[in-house]
């Protein structure tokens, strides 16, 4: 009999502890080696463990239990054999679409119901995929009564939008019971932790917000003008994220305070613009990090905020993704956010918040037009920065967007360039 232990593998540097979030396998099952058996959540991400070798499997830790690095979680027989009958499995890329995919209305509903000819059961078997799992909750779709046709019988975003499509019987939709329940449901490692920073931050920093208003017409023109060529040029469509990133990237090269952080007693001032990008995931809010955006296209900024996005949906993001980062910027508009006071991300000194798009009546030379505007909010540190500068790099951020052509020349006016001002 050889068995081999499975140790938890460091997730990234400073990470000493990880929690065993769900485990895809149960005790005395078969596994495949770099088969995912389980997902395990450090302060910094959720990360899937694969099988070390193919053999039985003997749990060491439970669901919930918090286990320190290098500790044995598990335990494989690999000197067991397969179970008869069973076979490989091989694997099938899941399909993943590049947009929200829109649900078409149909007249005539039918009910979801159960393959007669199913996939052979396993770990995976009726199992969500992050992103399954997220457009599902939103929606209040039960997943347990959907098919899956991803790997092993894995429920995918497809499945979840397709059976959406069908229609399902009432008692398929979540809502309210008519009942005084209620349940408690313990708060992951990541989530401990962000509430940890959150709260750090407003005890321990002199934050402040200031707002403005930007009009977004001149943006919304050049993309509706560009963005057909720009997607087929670049295969990534254009967004205003990278507008907005190119626009931050300029400013802070004029205001290098907002680029700053405190270290001790000393101000540490970079030379780059590691930028983050906030977005929402199934285990909630994560900062992937766009490294050198200052030297990136708009083109670049979009793929690799794309990337980033689709790692951060499907639980892949790792810690490396999310280390550093010298500014950030957050997009509550997307949930239709008029107005908020975005938290510091630390160690940084400031992030910028974007709110949605409204059309609104502003002056324009003495006159009175409808034109789409957005409200920015700049949250930051009082000690390193100061009221002059934040309000100087709103404006400037203010000023490229309403004038894209400027991003061009460094945040100048192109007739100033020209002429030599």
């Amino acid at each position: 009999m050889s068995v081999l232990e499975m140790k938890v593998p460091s997730p990234g540097e400073s990470i000493s502890e990880v929690e065993i979030a769900q485990w895809l396998v149960s005790d005395g099952d078969y596994v495949e080696k770099d088969q995912a058996i389980a997902e395990v959540d450090s302060d910094k991400a959720t990360l899937e463990l694969p099988a070390e070798a193919s053999g039985v499997i003997t749990l060491k830790a439970a669901d919930g239990d918090v286990v320190k690095v290098g500790q044995v979680v598990c335990l494989i027989d690999t000197s067991a054999e397969r179970p008869a009958g069973s076979v490989a499995p091989v694997a099938v890329e899941e399909k993943k679409a590049e947009a929200p995919v829109a649900v078409p209305v149909q007249e005539t509903k039918k009910e979801v119901v159960p393959n007669p000819d199913p996939v052979a059961k396993n770990y995976a078997t009726g199992t969500a995929s992050p992103a399954a799992a997220k457009i599902a909750a939103e929606n209040g779709v039960n997943t347990s009564r959907i098919n899956g046709t991803g790997k092993d019988g894995r429920v995918t975003k497809q499945d979840v939008l397709a059976a959406m499509a069908g229609g399902f019987a009432a008692d398929s939709v979540q809502g309210w019971g008519g009942t005084r329940d209620q349940s408690r449901e313990k708060m992951s490692m990541l989530r401990r932790k962000i509430a940890e920073r959150l709260v750090s931050v407003k005890n321990e920093t002199a934050m402040l917000t200031t707002f403005n208003e930007v009009d977004m017409k001149p943006i919304m023109d050049l993309r509706n003008k560009y963005k057909d060529r720009f997607a087929k040029h670049h295969e990534v469509n254009l967004g205003f994220m990278s507008f907005f990133t190119k626009a931050v990237t300029e400013a802070l090269n004029l205001f290098p305070a907002v680029n700053a952080q405190i270290d001790g007693n000393e101000m540490v001032f970079h030379n780059y613009a590691d930028i983050g990008i906030a977005v929402s995931s199934p285990k909630g809010l994560m900062v992937p990090v766009v490294r050198n955006a200052e030297q990136m296209t708009l083109a670049e900024i979009e793929s690799e905020i794309k990337r980033l996005a689709v790692k951060a949906r499907d639980g892949k993001i790792t810690p490396d993704d999310m280390a550093g980062g010298t500014f950030t910027i957050t997009n509550g508009g997307v949930f239709g956010s008029m107005m908020s006071t975005p938290i510091i991300n630390p160690p940084q000194s400031a992030i910028l918040g974007m709110h949605n798009i409204v059309e609104r009546p502003v002056a324009i030379d003495g006159k009175v037009e409808i034109h789409p505007m957005m409200y920015l909010a700049l949250s930051y540190d009082h000690r390193i920065i100061d009221g002059k500068e934040s309000v100087g790099f709103l404006v400037k951020v203010k000023e490229m967007i309403e004038n894209p052509e400027r991003m061009i020349f460094g945040g100048k006016d192109p007739y100033e360039v020209l002429l030599g001002l």
